[in-house]
């Protein structure tokens, strides 16, 4: 045994659930190749926009919200790019660009040679604050 986590499907980590930042910092530090680097950018970006946000791990995928109970984006890998989740990004303006089979729901992909808008992204983290949290379990 390497002590290596496993990867599963598009790369994700296989990361044990759990509460506060040394769990997330075990999901990025097991993040493979360039993902790694928009992981820790995607999270500096939270932490620097929204001070005091609640990090956990669930199902394999680093949360964010207002408390341990909730939560407001997340991101996962997956083959190609990084999936990040606003679970109440219909109400956003302008809208996050990728859509979801739940109404409220809306995504942003991260490609390896596309990188993203961290002053947008910071934009949707204000208003994903302000709007409800997905509560675990709802």
């Amino acid at each position: 045994m390497t002590g290596k986590p496993v990867l599963l499907s598009g790369g994700n980590p296989q990361i044990a659930k759990g509460d506060g930042p040394e769990v997330v910092e075990r999901y990025l530090a097991a993040m493979p190749g360039w993902k790694q680097e928009i992981g820790r950018r995607l999270d500096a970006v939270i932490m620097q926009t929204l001070p005091g946000t609640a990090k956990m791990v669930k199902w394999n995928s680093p949360f964010y919200g207002p408390s341990y109970r909730e939560w407001f984006v997340s991101f996962h890998c997956l083959t190609k790019y990084v999936k990040v989740a606003f679970p109440s990004g219909a109400m956003m303006d302008p809208l996050p660009p990728g859509k979801s089979k739940q109404a409220n729901v809306r995504y942003l992909d991260i490609y390896e040679d596309k990188g993203f808008d961290e002053a947008q992204f910071a934009h949707w983290l204000k208003q994903a604050a302000v709007l409800p949290a997905e509560k675990f379990g709802a």
